[in-house]
């Protein structure tokens, strides 16, 4: 359940990023709602799976994933660019992501 319970992390967490862009500094009902609701949600799952990971791994994870998962969901919602440096920067994080992966079994 670890790391089901990191990939919710990561979801809440996509959904906490896009909301608070969308929200408009917190000016726009709805989408500040699903904010807060995202970071709680992001913040217990990490938690949950953090019983069982080390920190360091749980949360680098948590963070670079979810990064990952924030700007392709911008490019699709909001037409942000998806350039060269940053999909070379997504391949970086995504390989140190299945490295730590392997190396905590």
């Amino acid at each position: 359940m670890t790391w089901v319970y990191l990939g919710i992390a990561v979801i809440f967490e996509i959904c906490f990023a896009l909301s608070t862009h969308a929200a408009k500094g917190f000016t726009r009902l709805w989408p500040s709602v699903l904010a807060i609701f995202g970071a709680a949600g992001g913040v217990y799952a990490l938690s949950l799976a953090l019983l069982d990971l080390d920190v360091s791994v749980g949360y680098t994870i948590w963070t670079g994933v979810g990064g990952v998962g924030t700007v392709i969901m911008g490019a699709i919602l909001f037409k942000e660019k998806i350039t060269l440096t940053r999909l070379l920067s997504f391949a970086a994080i995504i390989s140190g992501v299945i490295i730590l992966r392997l190396t905590s079994i």
